[in-house]
């Protein structure tokens, strides 16, 4: 009767007449209130595996994600499907935060997100027990593992949900971790006998390609100019190459902008939204650029530095080609580059390993 529900509120709210096929079972494991690790490339439907049980039992769920942006993009669209969805956090003023808990309380919210900060909290914990929960969903959830690519401290605290709420199920989720990151997650979140749910991670509409980091921005600017407007993303290991990437596209008549950790929050949100509506074609950044964006038709992905691992560099390419349609990803490969990223790792054994096959890929004679 409950999966039956669940596919009632997915025409409902999104449109589709049936799950895929690992949806389904996520969404089955998670209504038999059971913990689980979901794998799953970007465009895959990930969001649903969680979204769909909210729905479905009463209560709420709460949806730990790292970023304002992709908080608010995901809270947009769920708004605009009819769903009775908010976020918490620092762009909201006192009154507006006060009135979304008011609503919280008076169990009018379905689906509630959050940053790990702010879930961490003491008053917020203490909020949270006198609300009914469904399901915690922690998006992004390698950010919790000290061996992922994007490590967050503020991730580690997450571990106090287990104890302050043994009864309510955890899912994690990410586009991609290996089985180190995924050990760590699972004993970081304390998940209890969790099920692993990986997708196929084949992406046969993106064409791969790897070419000596020389004369990178010649080759760049003949890529782009068979590529006439078509969106597209430039990912640079340090800040001032995004700048510098940036002000040579925009001397070839190109129109471009750049983003980093460093731009103001208002900066970073209007060079964000322009992309997203198609007034910039071109986006410069460093790898903090992207994630979580509901943009489908991202044509072609550029590494201009080898990125630090494989997972990293799945992540960024698959934020091309979410529609299905083909595109091109582009990674520039370069000893200088492997010397620069040894520094950065140092005498970390495994990023460093990773960091090997990442050499490995990018020197490949074989059909990536």
């Amino acid at each position: 009767m409950t999966m039956t529900t669940a596919k009632k509120l997915l025409k409902k709210y999104f449109g589709y007449d049936q799950f895929r096929s690992l949806q389904e079972k996520v969404i089955q494991h998670t209504l038999d209130q059971k913990d689980a690790v979901v794998l799953m490339p970007t465009g895959a439907g990930k969001s649903i595996c969680f979204q769909i049980p909210a729905l479905t039992r009463p209560g709420m769920c709460v949806v730990v994600s790292p970023l304002i942006s992709l908080m608010q993009d995901q809270v947009a669209s769920l708004k605009g499907n009819g769903v009775e969805a908010e976020f918490l956090n620092s762009s909201l003023s006192g009154e507006e935060s006060k009135e979304i808990e008011k609503r919280v309380l008076n169990g009018q919210i379905k689906l509630l997100y959050v940053s790990p900060e702010r879930l961490t909290s003491e008053w917020f914990l203490d909020f949270l027990e006198r609300v009914k929960i469904n399901l915690f969903a922690i998006d992004e959830a390698h950010c919790i593992s000290s061996w992922g690519h994007d490590f967050r401290p503020e991730y580690a605290k997450l571990k106090r949900l287990r104890s302050r709420f043994p009864k309510i199920p955890i899912l994690a989720l990410t586009a991609t971790a290996d089985k180190t990151t995924r050990r760590d997650m699972i004993e970081k979140l304390e998940l209890s006998n969790p099920e692993i749910f990986i997708s196929s991670f084949d992406r046969p509409n993106l064409s791969l390609t790897v070419l000596p980091g020389i004369n990178r921005m010649e080759h760049i600017l003949q890529f782009i100019k068979k590529r006439k407007n078509q969106s597209g993303i430039v990912y640079c290991l340090s800040r001032k190459s995004t700048e510098k990437v940036a002000a040579k596209l925009s001397l070839a008549g190109i129109k471009s902008d750049y983003y980093h950790a460093t731009l103001s929050a208002k900066r970073r949100k209007k060079v964000q939204d322009d992309f997203i509506n198609d007034r910039t074609e071109i986006i410069c950044a460093t790898i903090a650029f992207g994630m979580g964006i509901d943009k489908s038709n991202v044509r072609w992905v550029i590494h201009y530095n080898l990125p630090q691992n494989i997972e990293g560099y799945y992540q960024e390419i698959g934020r091309s080609g979410r529609d299905g349609l083909p595109s091109d990803t582009l990674l520039f490969y370069s000893f200088s580059d492997v010397m620069l990223l040894r520094n950065f790792v140092e005498e970390n054994q495994v990023k460093l390993s990773k960091l090997d096959r990442m050499m490995q890929y990018a020197e490949a004679l074989i059909c990536r």
